[in-house]
């Protein structure tokens, strides 16, 4: 399409649509298998750990540091990322966090005890983090502008595919409770293969071989990215202008990240972002979604690995809505929508549970080894106090449908095997014998929680998924990429230990329907910041979003401000002011 002046008659300034070359996707498969490695590492723990704790005994203190030992290990490796991609370049990160993730899925799979296995998840940890700053960093700085944001979301959706391949895996080895943990977290040394042999025939990011002045290769790699060698050119002077100007300012230090106002604030809104994503609980749903499930009631274990698998199938679905949506309504729009719904749904668990321990079923009858226990289980007069002792379990017998209960006790657990009592009717297993609960109290309102589960992913996949990570991979200028995702994934990673550190523990003190009301509370505080600090970067290419943070703090109080409007409208205003522009096709 051209556009000409009636006034001059002359050629007008010509705004073309870059060419993309198909090619660009090819790169961006084998880039987002970095996001299925991380999905699936956050997918398989969750049915894991069902036959994990109770073939290692494995108490809530263990069970957490192995959920947690590897996202600590990630947010340290998040960090470390940022220089190393500076000095390696983004490719050669990617390689690396392959080989180690291959390394760990194999020890985890030859682990013969907690402590190999406690050794295994830190190592896999270290790929994890290094490719969760890399590879949306690389996507981004390979796309064209106008499938950018399309583009760095397919990582999100790689991410939520595998969680749910990972709970499709669980599901299918649940029954082999000898060996079927060694395969479900094993398996993933063949994507993290895949992904390696992939990555020696892909080029490296444009903009870093620009960066260390080896423009032959950057050339190269643009060639590969987009069609028209007009485009090429024009794209290769951008950034070359970009990084001249850059280089002129001297190396990248703290007191120059924090000193460029533009940058300061990316990084607060970036770190934000990845931080509140953590908070509304997104890791407590993935990496205990079938723990949750049967904290809700549901006993059997097969079938709570099953319902978790249900749940991440509707987050990869609604990955893909979002990687639909991003580009159509922006990504401001679609993370406060996102985090709106990511309230409500929280709210609608923690009711869930609520109603559970309301209508909590009795202790009907004592007995004299209950009165000589130690641990004090005999004074609970309900299943769900019982329950939530972390040294009791509520013994019973069901009549007709499984919330109807007689003969129950509150019996004391046995260190050694969680599944059954220490004494007392519960601590043998045989056909016929009572149920042992140790961690759920059985109930009428199971579906509340798997609703509520769904509910959740279902508002929270398409935006607070993808959105943080896609925010960050374009809102740093180049000289400050590499150290602002590292600051904001090492944030996504802290806060990630932190919560899956502490969820147990926090459930144990607060009930469960107080911990998801925290969330709540968290995500609430989410949606006000974002409502305030983030401003829309939809269609903007990276070496002009670092404008939008030039702007005044408070995104509502710009929109009356015409230099933001210049900023975010450019081009409409351009055909708005200019009535006598003709178009010919």
């Amino acid at each position: 399409m051209m556009m000409y002046s009636n006034e001059h008659n002359a050629p007008a300034t010509v705004v073309k649509p870059q060419t993309t070359n198909k090619f660009v996707y090819v790169l961006t498969f084998f880039s987002a298998i970095g996001g299925f490695l991380f999905g699936y590492d956050t997918g398989v723990v969750s049915g894991a750990m069902i036959i994990l704790k109770q073939k290692f005994a494995l108490n809530n203190l263990w069970q957490e540091l192995i959920v947690a030992i590897t996202v600590g290990f990630a947010a340290l490796f998040a960090f470390m990322g940022g220089p190393l991609n500076t000095w390696l370049g983004r490719r050669k990160v990617i390689m690396f966090a392959s080989v180690v993730f291959t390394v760990g899925s194999i020890v985890l799979a030859l682990a013969s005890g907690k402590e190999m296995l406690l050794c295994g998840r830190a190592v896999v940890g270290v790929g994890i983090g290094l490719a969760s700053m890399t590879v949306p960093m690389y996507i981004a700085e390979v796309s064209p502008s106008n499938v950018r944001g399309r583009l760095v979301s397919i990582n999100n959706l790689f991410i939520t595919g595998g969680q749910f391949v990972a709970s499709c895996v669980d599901g299918a080895f649940s029954s082999d409770v000898e060996d079927g943990w060694r395969y479900m977290l094993g398996l993933a040394a063949i994507p993290a293969t895949i992904q390696f042999i992939g990555f020696i025939f892909l080029p490296e990011s444009p903009r870093w071989l620009i960066q260390k002045h080896k423009e032959d290769l950057a050339i190269r790699s643009l060639q590969k990215i987009i069609s028209d060698e007009s485009d090429i050119r024009r794209e290769f002077e951008k950034i070359k202008t970009s990084m001249l100007e850059e280089q002129t300012q001297g190396k990248v230090t703290l007191t120059r990240l924090f000193s460029d106002i533009s940058v300061r604030r990316a990084i607060m809104v970036g770190c934000a972002l990845q931080l509140f994503q953590q908070i509304s609980g997104i890791n407590t749903v993935m990496y205990y979604s079938a723990t949750i499930i049967q904290m809700s009631g549901v006993r059997n274990n097969t079938l709570a690995i099953w319902l978790a698998a249900v749940t991440a199938f509707v987050n990869f679905c609604f990955t893909i809505v979002g990687v639909w949506l991003v580009e159509k309504v922006g990504r401001r729009l679609l993370t406060l929508v996102s985090l709106g719904g990511v309230v409500v749904s929280l709210l609608f668990l923690s009711t869930g549970f609520f109603l559970s321990a309301l209508h909590s079923p009795p202790v009907t009858m004592n007995s004299t080894d209950i009165l000589n226990d130690t641990s004090g289980c005999f004074k609970f007069k309900s299943c769900v106090g019982c329950m939530q002792s972390t040294a009791c379990g509520y013994c019973y017998t069901q009549y007709g449908q499984p919330w109807n209960v007689t003969q129950a006790t509150c019996l004391p657990t046995n260190p050694d095997n969680t599944q059954l009592s220490l004494l007392g009717n519960c601590s043998t297993k045989h056909e016929g014998s009572p149920y042992f609960a140790s961690n759920y109290c059985p109930t009428k309102y199971s579906w509340m929680a798997l609703a509520g589960m769904i509910l959740y992913l279902a508002f929270f996949a398409p935006g607070m998924g993808p959105m943080p990570w896609t925010i960050n991979s374009e809102i740093y200028p180049q000289w400050a990429r590499s150290a602002g995702n590292a600051f904001s994934a090492g944030t996504n990673w802290v806060f990630n230990v932190v919560v899956s550190l502490t969820f147990l523990d926090v459930t144990t003190a607060l009930t469960y329907q107080g911990a998801f009301l925290l969330y709540a509370g968290f995500a609430f505080c989410g949606f006000i910041f974002i409502f305030l600090f983030l401003p829309e970067t939809k269609g903007k290419p990276l070496e002009e979003v670092q404008e939008l943070f030039q702007a005044g703090w408070l995104v509502p109080c710009r929109k009356a401000n015409n230099e933001y409007r210049v900023i975010l409208n450019q081009q409409s205003d351009q055909e708005e002011s200019n009535e006598n522009t003709l178009f010919i096709k």
